[in-house]
């Protein structure tokens, strides 16, 4: 398929669990960020780890590496674009990388961050960790395939976190990447055959850049891409 839609309390940073203390020291040694941020940071995972025992908003079994699996995860991006102000994060669940990134910018003026989540209660997160954060975002519980068809603003960035395959993203983000915004999609290991079914699809140029969090992953970077005829 070439084509188609993809388908509280506020909690302290006291709250966050003392086990993750180690893979929290891991995760800013991989991705160093402000004193700031990492305040930001911190009240957003220990919101997220009081969430989480209400919904299910990240893998139970992911949870004692929060911080390498998931923040880190994110926090890499911002290495690829350090100029962009306006980023668009598409399927945003439980903030990643969107939310994350969101704290990145909190201090850079004029920048933000739209989370697009169509999931109601998964969106109600989102909000809850914006005041909590003071982070830049916008929150858009719609259906991706409404939010940019609507977006007027020019848009830097369009990103992804495991959403759906490279073919169905470059469908979702189409409408942002033919206005001139780049894609920077996290991919594992069979990013390879991603790109190969892409390709029967789309015309598209892109760079792969390493993972600084897992070996086996890439992180696909969308320059253009046009479909094919």
């Amino acid at each position: 398929m070439c084509a188609g839609d993809i388908a509280s309390s506020q909690a302290s940073p006291q709250v966050a669990r003392p086990d993750l203390a180690a893979d929290r020291a891991r995760a800013l040694a991989l991705t160093p960020v402000s004193r700031e941020t990492a305040a930001r940071l911190d009240r957003f995972v220990a919101l997220l780890l009081d969430w989480q025992r209400r919904i299910n908003l990240i893998a139970p079994s992911t949870e004692a590496k929060l911080w390498t699996r998931h923040v880190a995860d994110s926090l890499q991006l911002i290495a690829l674009a350090p100029t962009a102000k306006t980023w668009v994060d598409l399927g945003s669940g439980a903030g990643f990388p969107g939310l994350v990134i969101a704290c990145v910018l909190a201090d850079i003026p004029g920048a933000r961050v739209h989370l697009v989540e169509s999931n109601g209660k998964k969106a109600a997160f989102l909000r809850e960790a914006t005041r909590a954060t003071q982070a830049p975002a916008i929150i858009h519980a719609v259906r991706i395939a409404d939010f940019v068809k609507s977006l007027a603003e020019p848009v830097d960035i369009v990103t992804a976190r495991a959403l759906a395959p490279l073919t169905e993203l470059l469908a979702a983000a189409f409408p942002l990447l033919k206005r001139g915004a780049k894609g920077l999609f996290p991919k594992g290991r069979d990013v390879d055959a991603e790109l190969t079914e892409a390709a029967k699809c789309w015309n598209i140029r892109t760079t792969l850049a390493p993972s600084r969090t897992e070996p086996n992953s890439r992180i696909v970077v969308v320059h253009s891409v046009e479909p094919r005829v």
